[in-house]
């Protein structure tokens, strides 16, 4: 959640151009809508504090450490053999981050994109917040599914409705959208996967348009997006009735 937020502030600043004003906006409105979340609300916030008269973001620096909790949920992915691609990206972009001296250097040396956005910016804009939104959502589908592959290994009984309330209660992640997770498991207890409950099937379909334009974008104009391209990846590829692993064969 958090690498996505930040990924939606970067291309935003890098893309579009916008103020933080301008940011601090556009989340307290997407806080109204689907997105209604901790982490947007406090996004909102960090984008307006000024410290001395002066935005305090831009003054910190830009690494980030990590106390280890994304990195035991990869290796568990790993061992029971789940593409929890998300927040596998999540963490290996806070690794990047850490190499702060490597890439101040490779900046000066390394080519990017020359190419810049020219489209209309309040288009982009909903169409970021729906990629934002498709793109969690494909996340929060990974983590059910090695929620899942956990029980059936070890032989547990998960109530994924209740965990999914659990989380809405008392988490960073808490949101609004947990509660429609809630919904969907309590309508199919043995339901496979977020993505083919109706509801979120109806959602991810109206937004996947969006999310390959963003990355599209990303790509385009030289903006790192590691974790909304991550989310368009694993959906091409869940969606795909043929994969080339037969060649890897």
């Amino acid at each position: 959640d958090m690498q996505l937020i930040c990924e939606a502030y970067n291309l935003m600043k890098d893309v579009l151009g916008l103020e933080q004003g301008e940011m601090a906006s556009v989340f307290e409105e997407w806080n109204k809508g689907d997105l209604d979340s901790f982490l947007i609300e406090i996004t909102r916030d960090i984008l307006k504090f000024k410290e001395d008269g002066k935005y305090l973001l831009p003054l910190i620096r830009d690494t980030a450490g990590q106390k280890g909790t994304g990195k035991w949920t990869g290796i568990a992915a790993l061992e029971y053999g789940v593409p929890v691609t998300l927040i596998g990206e999540a963490v290996f972009a806070r690794c990047l981050s850490a190499l702060k001296d490597e890439r101040v250097n490779a900046s000066s040396v390394l080519p990017g994109s020359s190419q810049k956005f020219t489209g209309d910016k309040k288009t982009f804009l909903e169409q970021l917040r729906k990629a934002l939104y498709a793109s969690k959502l494909i996340s929060y589908a990974q983590g059910f599914m090695l929620l899942r592959e956990a029980a059936k290994a070890n032989k547990w009984n998960l109530n994924y409705g209740s965990i999914a309330l659990m989380w809405r209660g008392g988490c960073i992640i808490r949101s609004a959208f947990l509660g429609n997770i809630k919904d969907a498991f309590t309508k199919n207890p043995q339901l496979s996967n977020l993505l083919l409950d109706p509801y979120f099937r109806e959602q991810i379909s109206s937004a996947q348009t969006s999310l390959r334009q963003v990355v599209a974008q990303s790509a385009l104009v030289g903006v790192p997006a590691p974790a909304f391209s991550a989310a368009l990846a694993f959906y091409d590829g869940y969606r795909s009735a043929v994969l080339p692993a037969n060649l890897l064969q």
